[in-house]
C-alpha cells in the first residue's frame, strides 16, 4: 500500500464497514484482520446483553480507522 489516504487504504477502510477485519486482510495484515473479526463477531452475537454490541460497535470503528491510517514498513 502506498501510505495514509492511498486509494488501497480507502478500500481497505470501505471492506471494514461491511465486514470487520476484512480491510486488514486486504492489506495482508492476517493477526490484526482476525483479531478485530473475533471480536467483532463475538460480541455482535452477544447482542442482546447490550455492553459487548456496543464494545463490538467501538471495535468495528477502530478497525476502519485503523485500515483508513495504515502505513506499511515497506
Amino acid at each position: 500500500m502506498a501510505g495514509q489516504g492511498s486509494g488501497g487504504n480507502v478500500i481497505a477502510a470501505i471492506c471494514n464497514v461491511f465486514f470487520p477485519g476484512l480491510g486488514q486482510l486486504v492489506q495482508g495484515r492476517l493477526l490484526a484482520a482476525l483479531i478485530f473479526a473475533v471480536i467483532c463477531v463475538g460480541g455482535y452475537a452477544l447482542w442482546w446483553l447490550v455492553i459487548p454490541a456496543v464494545l463490538a460497535a467501538i471495535v468495528q470503528l477502530w478497525s476502519i480507522i485503523d485500515a483508513a491510517k495504515y502505513r506499511s514498513s515497506d
